[in-house]
């Protein structure tokens, strides 16, 4: 059922604010293209950021942490897209990291909010949406915060209110988050080998 246009934050219009429980009923278990997040009783749409040719970016991310974890180098877990409250507005980050204390409390119905974020910015993305964000996520007390731009190659690193550009072979830190996973920009981007048209899926 299509949605009255109002109700969107980046509709001209008044936007109509919902409350928490409507907005549980009408879209947290959407399964479309969009993502949806609450704003302090305003619903935000915007259209996922990671397609499927992107899919590699995730993967690459997930390797180098289980990589880690099996070294004994880190704990917890990087999820994707988890329901969170950061302060009055409930976001859904692209791949965010908790711990496993974290992920104990979740499981008793305790809001969570993870140290580290990483966001995928995409070409429909507004610079100022994706501010936003940032802000949201920097006034709840995360620590390090990733914006990956895939087009660019390029990711921008946030630790608390200093941000560095990163490119090429230059690497981002989820320190003191995280202080071993620290990987080059290029190795985030590096697209796997094309399959032999023979080679077996």
């Amino acid at each position: 059922m299509v949605q009255a246009a109002s109700q969107y934050t980046d509709n001209p219009a008044q936007p109509k604010k919902i409350s928490w429980s409507e907005f549980q009923n009408r879209y947290l278990t959407r399964e479309d293209k969009y993502k949806y997040e609450w704003l302090n009783g305003i619903v935000e749409k915007t259209e996922r950021a990671m397609n499927y040719t992107q899919l590699f970016i995730l993967v690459n991310i997930l390797n180098f942490f289980e990589e880690l974890k099996i070294a004994g180098k880190v704990k917890g877990w990087l999820v994707s897209e988890p329901d969170s409250f950061f302060l009055e507005n409930h976001r859904r980050p692209d791949i965010a990291y908790f711990t496993e204390a974290q992920i104990a409390r979740m499981a008793h119905d305790e809001n969570q909010v993870p140290q580290f974020v990483i966001e995928v910015i995409s070409k429909n993305d507004k610079i100022n949406k994706t501010q936003r964000k940032v802000q949201d996520y920097q006034r709840a007390g995360v620590q390090v915060i990733w914006q990956l731009l895939p087009e660019l190659e390029q990711v921008n690193v946030y630790h608390g209110r200093n941000m560095t550009i990163c490119k090429k072979e230059d690497i981002c830190s989820a320190a003191p988050v995280l202080p071993d996973f620290a990987i080059a920009v290029s190795t985030i981007f590096q697209k796997p080998a094309l399959p032999q048209s023979d080679e077996k899926e």
